[in-house]
């Protein structure tokens, strides 16, 4: 199996599709985002593409949910029922990053957390965190979830401007790996966030 790291977050909108997309084009790698929930203005692989990851190594997504909220809840208003078996990681060439939905603990079902996902997956989880107020409780329930679940962690990687308490917190209370941290980019595009990620976060620790 090549190297997979999933993306999660510590709630929804923390900046998981900027990071994994980041990592994705700095790796050379294949981006998967397995259940997307809300259509309309996009989906998460078109912003991956659009923020540099090439179309021809964003893999389509396992379930296209119609409306934009908990997975659990898309897929019922859908008349779907999410399938585990459909979100077994893909046999592809090379390495794959993997974008979660929400935060760690949303739903897929009723009965199947996306923490308990990655625990089926087995691979390494990167922890994506903004820097604002709540942070350090949100961060570490995060971790906690995970670390529960034996879900192995490479760290928390940060988004927004720089709280050193915070972040500095976050790594030695939850005894994980602080990644680094991305500014918020104005523009946003390919090229500010592949400059960004490359003075933000040193490749070897996603090795």
């Amino acid at each position: 199996m090549p190297r997979v790291i999933a993306v999660t977050g510590t709630d929804t909108d923390v900046g998981k599709t900027v990071f994994a997309a980041g990592l994705a084009a700095a790796l050379g790698a294949r981006y998967w985002k397995p259940v997307q929930a809300g259509l309309e203005g996009g989906t998460d692989s078109a912003r991956a593409a659009a923020l540099g990851v090439p179309p021809e190594r964003i893999l389509p997504e396992a379930y296209r949910l119609a409306t934009p909220c908990s997975p659990h809840r898309a897929a019922e208003i859908d008349g779907v029922t999410i399938d585990p078996e459909r979100l077994a990681l893909p046999d592809v060439a090379g390495p794959l990053v993997v974008e979660g939905a929400g935060g760690a603990l949303v739903p897929l079902r009723r009965d199947l957390l996306f923490a308990d996902q990655l625990a089926r997956w087995g691979c390494p989880a990167v922890i994506v965190a903004r820097t604002g107020l709540g942070t350090i409780n949100h961060s570490l329930m995060t971790i906690e979830a995970l670390r529960g679940r034996g879900v192995p962690m490479l760290g928390v990687a940060f988004m927004g401007d720089a709280v050193e308490d915070s972040e500095a917190a976050i790594a030695a209370i939850g005894g994980v790996r602080r990644l680094g941290r991305l500014p918020l980019l104005d523009p946003l595009d390919a090229g500010t966030l592949a400059t960004a990620f490359a003075a933000a976060f040193r490749l070897e620790d996603f090795a």
